[in-house]
C-alpha cells in the first residue's frame, strides 16, 4: 500500500525559510508523479510544484516561481519542499500527491493524483 507522510510545517516569519518532507511507503518515488499542494484558509486547494516520474520535468506555479523547488532523495524515499522568501499569503495546509508514473510522462499538476498525505500545517506570521 501507498502511503505519503507530510511533515515540517510550523509557524515561521514573513521571508523565512521552511522545508516540508513527504515520506513514500510501499513503493518508490522514483516511479510516481509527486505534486505539491496546498489550501489556505477559505481557499480552493491549489497545485504548487509537481514532479513527473523520474523528475523527468517539474512544473512551478507562479506564486512560487523563484521561491519553491522540490527534491527527492531516493535512499530515503522522500520527496522535499524547500520554501523560500515565505509570504504571509502562503499560509495553508501543504500536501504531497503521487500518481503512477513510470513512463515519466505526466506534466503539470492537473493530473489525476490518486495518493494523498495528510497535509502539515504552514504558518507565515509576524
Amino acid at each position: 500500500q501507498l502511503q505519503l507522510v507530510e511533515s515540517g510545517g510550523g509557524l515561521v516569519q514573513p521571508g523565512g525559510s521552511l522545508r516540508l518532507s513527504c515520506v513514500v511507503s510501499g513503493f518508490s518515488v522514483e516511479h510516481f508523479a509527486i505534486g505539491w499542494f496546498r489550501q489556505g484558509p477559505g481557499k480552493e486547494r491549489e497545485g504548487i510544484i509537481c514532479s513527473s516520474g523520474y523528475e523527468a520535468s517539474t512544473t512551478t506555479a507562479h506564486v512560487a516561481e523563484g521561491r519553491f523547488t522540490t527534491s527527492r532523495d531516493k535512499p530515503k524515499n522522500t520527496v522535499y519542499l524547500e520554501m523560500n522568501s515565505l509570504k504571509p499569503e502562503d499560509t495553508a495546509v501543504y500536501y504531497c500527491a503521487a500518481a503512477w508514473d513510470k513512463s515519466g510522462s505526466l506534466h503539470g499538476c492537473d493530473n489525476e493524483y490518486n495518493y494523498w498525505g495528510q497535509g502539515t500545517q504552514v504558518t507565515v506570521s509576524s
